[in-house]
């Protein structure tokens, strides 16, 4: 059974021509206000959708584990709720696998296709299980700062503080419950088959200081998705929009908003 998507929508202002639509999915750990630094930019061109995942935000919390395809099929039911038809989708982490397992498992709704800082099989999986179980055990605290270690580089952190706490804030917000299940999600996917399905034009972002999911995961996805094109920023951690907020609304301009 499908979980009910919380969702922000920002965009043009009523009785602007019919933009497109574009759908924002986030990292584990975080909700759709993660991506307030590109709406601006996106906005002034795209209806943005932005969605907390399952477990996480104002999202429903349902029992876990959870699977990919279980995210998936939420965004799918998201989508039949709000009347789109097809989007432009941009995802970083958990929110860029939901977008490869859409773009190979329901083509004819994604037109075109982003992919931050993510990975289509994360291996071994054992860390994933000893996290879920670490924030069962003791909340969100427990893996708090490993966690917001690896979201950005230690200069950054230094520099902006604010922005750090701000983050570690809403981590320590998420339901443990959700989390766990998202990192049993994350934990056995495999979505490596699905590559060579995605038709769309797809863009790979990653970021060269990302400890998470290191950039030898972006080149993969692009080896397998027939054309897809691979960035890489420097200066960024795993929260790359965070860190190069002005880079990452560029590319993502001018990928998603190509006719």
């Amino acid at each position: 059974m499908t979980a009910r998507l919380h969702a922000r929508v920002d965009g043009p202002a009523d009785g602007s021509p019919d933009p497109p639509v574009l759908l924002l999915g986030s990292s584990l750990g975080t909700t759709g206000t993660m991506w307030q630094p590109q709406v601006a930019a996106l906005s002034q061109r795209c209806r943005v959708v932005r969605y907390d995942h399952r477990g996480h935000g104002e999202s429903e919390v349902p029992p876990g584990p959870y699977r990919i395809d279980d995210l998936g099929a939420d965004v799918l039911a998201l989508l039949d709720r709000l009347s789109i038809e097809r989007v432009r989708y941009a995802g970083l982490s958990l929110g860029g696998m939901v977008g490869m397992w859409l773009a190979a498992h329901a083509p004819q709704r994604v037109e075109r296709l982003a992919l931050l800082c993510t990975s289509a099989r994360l291996r071994p999986a054992q860390p994933w299980h000893e996290r879920a179980s670490a924030v069962l055990d003791g909340g969100m605290a427990a893996v708090a700062d490993a966690v917001v270690g690896r979201w950005f580089t230690p200069g950054f952190a230094a520099e902006h503080p604010d922005l750090v706490t701000a983050h570690r804030d809403g981590l320590l917000a998420v339901p443990p419950t959700g989390y766990a299940a998202c990192c049993e999600a994350i934990a056995a996917m495999d979505l490596l088959a699905d590559l060579p399905q995605i038709a769309c034009p797809t863009l790979v972002i990653a970021a060269q200081q990302d400890p998470a999911i290191p950039p030898e995961h972006s080149r993969v996805i692009v080896s397998a998705v027939p054309g897809a094109r691979l960035e890489v920023l420097d200066d960024a951690a795993h929260l790359a929009n965070l860190q190069q907020p002005d880079a990452v609304s560029a590319l993502l301009l001018d990928h998603l908003t190509a006719d």
